[in-house]
């Protein structure tokens, strides 16, 4: 019974911080070596739950998923307008997510061991925390998805495979270099939403995959299925809080929790409460 509180508890996790630009997979591992001394929940229990908050992505943007697909695949076949924004986002977010893609097969003995050391996230936590307040900071706060060129959606793609090391972030990645490229905050936010759905959905559904028929897993099958669900419930209103907080606000207060994190867990690790692998 106690896997099936630990599932719960880090599915309400998930949800709260997949979205934040404060590391979900940093704070699933964290909350999951409290609750699992000496065992860490695992790249693919992390990875599975994700299919919730991504599916959580894909009913609130549906129409928007839904237009660009229709204008993408009609404008492949010459039935629609190539010169389309939707369209060019469509294909943005296809060059967007080839960098995550290989640098995730080609690194995937690290991400799934070495890089999953706390002490590397607790550096994360801090060094990218205040690299995304500088972005927020310096950023011209003018442009919208529209202006996007393709450069600057390689930088995106690239931005957010930094995210395969715990404690950077996903959203945050993305975010920062939307940020430092001149665009606005919501429109840096949304991009980072639509952009990651076919890396965490990917990622997501190749760790059923490889679990499958698996002994490893520290959580179970049935607790993680609880996990995804949870995720996916409450990633639905933490997107709708998100997005209506990063039009009228900084990321400032994120940046602080990261980095007040970042030290907690130095001091966690370096006085043995916690083991950092």
């Amino acid at each position: 019974m106690y896997d099936w509180l630990v599932a719960a508890v880090l599915g309400i996790v998930q949800a709260l911080t997949e979205f934040l630009p404060i590391s979900s997979s940093a704070h699933v591992r964290i909350v999951g070596e409290f609750m699992l001394p000496g065992k860490d929940p695992g790249a693919f229990f992390t990875a599975i739950i994700q299919i919730g908050t991504e599916a959580a992505v894909v009913v609130y943007f549906w129409r928007d998923i839904v237009s660009i697909i229709s204008k993408w695949c009609k404008a492949l076949v010459g039935k629609h307008d190539r010169r389309d924004p939707e369209v060019r986002l469509g294909w943005l977010i296809i060059v967007g997510s080839i960098p995550i893609v290989i640098l995730g097969l080609l690194f995937q003995d690290y991400i799934e061991g070495a890089l999953r050391s706390l002490w590397i996230t607790a550096t994360m936590l801090i060094v990218f925390g205040l690299i995304i307040g500088l972005a927020d900071w310096v950023g011209q706060k003018e442009r919208t998805l529209e202006d996007m060129t393709w450069g600057q959606g390689i930088i995106y793609g690239l931005a957010q495979a930094l995210a395969l090391v715990p404690g950077v972030s996903r959203s945050g990645g993305t975010i920062m270099a939307g940020r430092f490229m001149g665009f606005d905050r919501p429109a840096a936010a949304r991009y980072s939403f639509l952009l990651a759905i076919p890396a965490v959905l990917g990622s997501g559904f190749y760790g059923i995959f490889q679990t499958i028929g698996s002994s490893d897993m520290v959580i179970g099958w049935g607790p993680t299925i609880l996990a995804t669900i949870i995720a996916f419930v409450l990633g639905l209103f933490v997107i709708h809080w998100f997005l209506g907080y990063v039009r009228t606000k900084s990321f400032g207060i994120f940046v602080w929790y990261r980095v007040v994190l970042g030290i907690v867990l130095y001091i966690l690790l370096g006085t043995g409460v916690l083991a950092a692998t």
